[in-house]
């Protein structure tokens, strides 16, 4: 069995409109602040084990942003968001599996056996 290889990001860029990611092989992405927050899956967030449960949406500001971030080992990014909540850690393979782009989508709807998008005429 082959493992996949973990991407890795080689810029981070906290933006206005969002956290901006280049990839090591050439791929970008742009998550939305608020996208993002609201996939932090932190015990604070989601609960722990066996009690989880989701993200109370109503809990984070829409117009909340990320301030600052850390590189976790070599392994996830943490961010500091303007919320004050700090304590998600965010693996690389999950932030390339959440990237928004259409590529990706396509690739993941794919994966998960979704009928291939229709092109019109």
């Amino acid at each position: 069995m082959t493992q996949q290889r973990i991407p890795v990001p080689k810029h981070v860029r906290i933006l206005p409109e969002g956290v901006a990611i280049s990839w090591q092989d050439g791929h970008e992405t742009l998550y939305g602040h608020y996208d993002l927050r609201l996939k932090c899956a932190c015990a604070t967030c989601v609960g722990e084990w066996p009690n989880q449960r989701g993200i109370d949406v109503r809990s984070v500001p829409r117009d909340v942003q990320a301030v600052e971030y850390l590189t976790i080992g070599n392994y996830a990014l943490q961010f500091l968001w303007s919320d004050f909540h700090s304590t998600g850690i965010y693996p690389y393979r999950m932030l390339r599996d959440l990237c928004p782009c259409p590529e990706c989508a396509a690739r993941r709807g794919k994966a998960q056996g979704a009928p291939p998008e229709k092109t019109p005429p």
